[in-house]
C-alpha cells in the first residue's frame, strides 16, 4: 500500500484536475514557457528549477564586455582541494564560449588544468616547464583546447615538479614567465592576430618559484574558497604573502575577485562562512556562488570542462554566472 506524499515536498494537486482533457505532447511554444510559472511553489524541487530556469535566461545570449587591454589572472589559495584548478577552467571556458579570447596557463605539476581542456601533457610535450628554464617560445607550447573555440592551453608536464629548483640559479627567475607572456603578446600583435582578452594561470597549492613567477606575471589574483572553516584560516597566509609580492615584486597586483565553491546550502556552516568571507571582502566576492556538484567533479575524467560535459547542469549554470560577474566587473 502506498504511502501519501508529505506536504511540502510533492507539488499540490490541482482542484478538477481529474475532469481534465489529455494535452497532447505538441504543445506550444507559450504553453512551454509557461510550464514553471503553472508550477506549485510549495515543492522545494520546483522553485529550484524555477529558479534555475531564470538564471539561464539571464544568461543565454549575453554579450560579454571586451576588456579594453588583457586581463592577466592568477588563480591561487595555498590550501588545496578548493577548486583552484575547477574555476580556472571552467571559467575561462565561460568566457571563451561567449567569443572572448582566452589562454590558460597550467603550472601546477600535476597538470590537472591541461586534463581538463583536452591537452597532452605527457613528458615528451614541450610545456611550460621549456618556457620557463630553457627559453622556449610560449607560441610553440599553446595548444588548442579542442572542445571550445578561442580557448588554447600551455600545458604542464611532470618536468615542472623539479622547475622550483632549477630557477634558483636562473637570472630574474621571479619574472620569466612575465616576459615570456609580454613576447607572447608581441609575437601574436606582430602575426595580425586577436589580441588575448584573458590569461589564467592556474597555481600550485604552494608559495614557491612557480606562484611567485604567477604573481609577477598577474595584475589581478582570483582566490577561490572552500566554504569551509580552514578556507579562512588559509586565506589570511596567503594574503600575507600577497602583500609581500606587492611591496618587493609587482605593485600592480590586487586581489580583485574572490569566489566561494564547494558550497553546500544545507549547512549552517558554509552560510556562516559565506557571510563571513562577504563581510570581510564585500567588493571582492563574486555574487555566484559554486555549488557541490557531481558533474564538475566528474567532467575532468572524461578531458573536459563541466561547460562542455553538462551544461544545463547547475555547475555550468554557476560558472556561467561568475564568468559574466568577472567580465561586466
Amino acid at each position: 500500500m502506498g504511502t501519501p506524499a508529505r506536504d511540502g515536498n510533492h507539488p499540490k494537486r490541482v482542484s478538477g484536475a481529474s475532469k481534465s482533457p489529455a494535452v497532447s505532447r505538441e504543445t506550444t511554444g507559450a504553453a512551454k514557457s509557461n510550464v514553471i510559472d503553472a508550477i506549485d511553489d510549495s515543492s522545494p524541487i520546483a522553485r529550484e528549477l524555477a529558479h534555475e530556469t531564470k538564471r539561464r535566461e539571464r544568461l543565454v545570449g549575453r554579450q560579454l564586455p571586451r576588456p579594453e587591454n588583457t586581463r592577466i589572472f592568477t588563480v591561487s589559495n595555498q590550501k588545496g582541494g578548493v577548486g583552484k584548478t575547477t574555476t580556472t577552467v571552467n571559467i575561462a571556458a565561460a568566457l571563451a564560449a561567449a567569443g572572448l579570447n582566452v589562454l590558460v596557463i597550467d603550472i601546477d605539476p600535476q597538470g590537472n588544468a591541461s586534463t581538463a581542456l583536452g591537452i597532452e601533457h605527457h613528458a615528451d610535450v614541450d610545456s611550460i616547464y621549456d618556457v620557463l628554464i630553457n627559453d622556449v617560445p610560449l607560441a610553440d607550447v599553446v595548444a588548442p583546447c579542442p572542445d571550445i573555440g578561442n580557448l588554447i592551453c600551455a600545458p604542464a608536464t611532470i618536468h615542472l615538479a623539479g622547475a622550483e629548483i632549477e630557477l634558483v640559479s636562473l637570472v630574474a627567475r621571479e619574472q620569466r614567465l612575465r616576459r615570456a607572456i609580454d613576447v607572447y603578446a608581441k609575437a601574436r600583435e606582430k602575426n595580425g592576430e586577436q589580441r588575448l582578452d584573458y590569461i589564467f594561470i592556474d597555481c600550485p597549492p604552494s608559495l614557491g618559484l612557480l606562484t611567485v613567477n604567477a604573481f609577477c606575471a598577474a595584475n589581478e589574483v582570483l582566490i577561490p574558497i572552500q566554504c569551509e572553516y580552514y578556507a579562512l584560516e588559509g586565506l589570511s597566509q596567503l594574503l600575507k604573502n600577497i602583500e609581500m609580492i606587492q611591496k618587493h615584486l609587482n605593485a600592480d597586483l590586487e586581489v580583485s575577485t574572490i569566489l566561494l565553491t564547494m558550497y553546500d546550502g544545507r549547512t549552517n556552516l558554509a552560510a556562516q562562512v559565506a557571510a563571513e568571507v562577504r563581510q570581510h571582502f564585500p567588493d571582492q566576492v563574486l555574487s555566484a556562488v559554486v555549488p557541490r556538484s557531481v558533474r564538475i567533479s566528474e567532467a575532468p575524467s572524461y578531458q573536459q570542462t563541466v561547460m562542455t560535459y553538462d551544461p544545463s547542469s547547475s555547475g555550468a549554470l554557476s560558472y556561467l554566472e561568475a564568468a559574466a560577474e568577472i567580465a561586466e566587473r
